[in-house]
């Protein structure tokens, strides 16, 4: 059986040019017309990737994305937006959901089937490792600090693994967006910022340093 993808658009023609063309790669494709229902047919068929489009009735993609996100079932499940609003803003809005990627509409086929491509080959990749010096429930990506229990998405959790797996050691931006979302993945510049963001939140400004035009690092505790 293929990997599963859940492609979640208003427009139908969109879901059956779209789904159509990732079934001839291989992909077991499904369908649903907006965020509600999206949901229901990701509890039951567990997708690896969700293709999200932004703008739907019921429930638009950033409540989907977030929705997904608090499921406790679908934390390994990759988000993509494939939406036709081209803003940076909403780009960044997208990735503060929860998004692991943002792709434009209109998008070639055959550019997309390569993203889609790299993403899965991403998921076969991506090794378990442990972080020390917290508390963490790798299966569930779930990590207790001194604010409480949180789980993260996936994106969050492998930067967190890639920094704390040489603490002190200055990572720079390109070997984070290498190592994490690959050189078949273009992300938008950004995309690295938000995520950085939202684990200090979760994990406490002094944890991870910035080196302002460099990159990122992990303190260790004797550092702190």
């Amino acid at each position: 059986m293929g990997k599963r993808i859940l492609i979640v658009d208003d427009e139908r023609d969109i879901l059956e040019f779209v789904g159509y063309n990732l079934s001839r790669e291989g992909y077991e494709v499904y369908t649903a017309e907006n965020g509600a229902v999206a949901l229901e047919v990701a509890e039951r068929v567990h997708p690896h990737l969700i293709l999200l489009d932004s703008m739907m009735p019921v429930m638009d993609g950033r409540q989907t994305c977030e929705a997904i996100r608090r499921h406790p079932l679908l934390k390994d499940t990759m988000v993509v937006f494939l939406s036709a609003i081209d803003e940076e803003e909403k780009q960044v809005s997208s990735y503060q959901s929860g998004a692991d990627d943002y792709i434009t509409k209109p998008v070639r086929m055959r550019v997309l089937c390569s993203r889609v491509d790299a993403i899965m080959k991403r998921l076969d990749e991506k090794p378990a490792a442990k972080v020390v010096g917290i508390q963490i429930d790798e299966a569930r990506h779930a990590i207790v600090t001194a604010q409480g229990e949180e789980i993260l998405p996936r994106k969050e959790f492998e930067i967190l693994q890639l920094l704390h797996s040489q603490p002190d050691r200055i990572f720079t931006r390109d070997e984070i967006y290498r190592a994490i979302w690959g050189d078949d993945i273009v992300v938008g510049e950004r995309t690295l910022d938000v995520h950085i963001r939202r684990l200090r939140r979760k994990l406490g400004d002094n944890r991870i340093a910035t080196i302002k035009g460099v990159g990122y690092m992990y303190r260790s505790a004797d550092s702190e």
